[in-house]
């Protein structure tokens, strides 16, 4: 099957995902639980990519693989947050909400729609390398397999480093220095952007992958720029005050460094 038939294909099945997520979270009075459905959408949209694209097998299972691994983890400790804060909604959702008072769910159903057309976009890599009927690996793909297994082992220790300085009550009200976070403020924020170069290196092992360079750039802007660092940030000012302020001014945001001195 031709690869703009495949994108194609998964853009409309992400519209219907969304919609039927629309639906659940309505039922929930919680939009909060969009943000889980919208990670597991990646493994429905590349599972269809792998079913009905011409790629050969072994490639075809490589990618799977990695995006639902990826997907199960990013979608699953969402879900456990979300849970803990239920039937309360994260913060930019219930921000979404009171902006738009009169008819809320209206505005949500345009909103997850917006994040139909994302999963569609980003998943164009796995759309290109399911179409790739060569049947052996090229060196794009094997470096992008090899760059994904050091970002995720990056982001699940670095989450593994934060859990465990957050787990001791002596620490409360401080920040957390220790492993990874002594290099950068978000190290799993940067890690599971080098998740998503990954996915594009994967793609230049097929002819015209080089089309999907916009989907680290896409996925840098949403973590540097909307969903992932501001919150993030506004949250360890207001919990950790001066001391944040003090780590903000040793340490780098986003790409690791050496800490200046306080």
């Amino acid at each position: 099957m031709n690869v703009w038939v495949l994108i194609g294909l998964g853009l409309n099945a992400a519209v219907a995902l969304m919609a039927l997520a629309w639906v659940l979270c309505r039922c929930l009075n919680n939009a909060s639980y969009v943000d889980v459905i919208w990670s597991y959408g990646f493994v429905i949209v590349t599972a269809l990519f792998a079913i009905l694209g011409a790629g050969a097998p072994p490639r075809k299972t490589l990618i799977v693989a990695m995006v639902t691994v990826w997907s199960l983890r990013l979608g699953t400790r969402l879900l456990i947050r979300i849970i803990r804060h239920h039937p309360l909604e994260v913060e930019r959702y219930a921000a979404l909400r009171e902006q738009f008072p009169k008819r809320p769910w209206m505005m949500f159903f345009g909103f997850f729609q917006l994040q139909a057309f994302q999963i569609g976009l980003l998943a164009v890599p796995f759309a290109i390398a399911c179409s790739n009927p060569s049947p052996s690996l090229h060196l794009w793909e094997i470096a992008g397999t090899v760059l994904w297994l050091l970002a995720f082992g990056g982001e699940a220790l670095a989450d593994q480093q934060l859990n465990r300085f957050r787990s001791d009550p002596a620490n409360k009200g401080q920040v957390c220095r220790r492993g990874l976070w002594n290099f950068s403020r978000h190290p799993n924020t940067f890690c599971e952007w080098l998740v998503w170069i990954a996915y594009f290196l994967f793609a230049l092992g097929t002819p015209g992958g080089w089309i999907a360079i916009y989907c680290p750039l896409l996925m840098w802007y949403f973590l540097t720029q909307v969903t992932g660092i501001p919150p993030a940030e506004a949250r360890s000012l207001k919990s950790c005050g001066e001391a944040y302020r003090d780590y903000q001014r040793t340490t780098n945001r986003f790409f690791p460094w050496w800490p200046k001195r306080s």
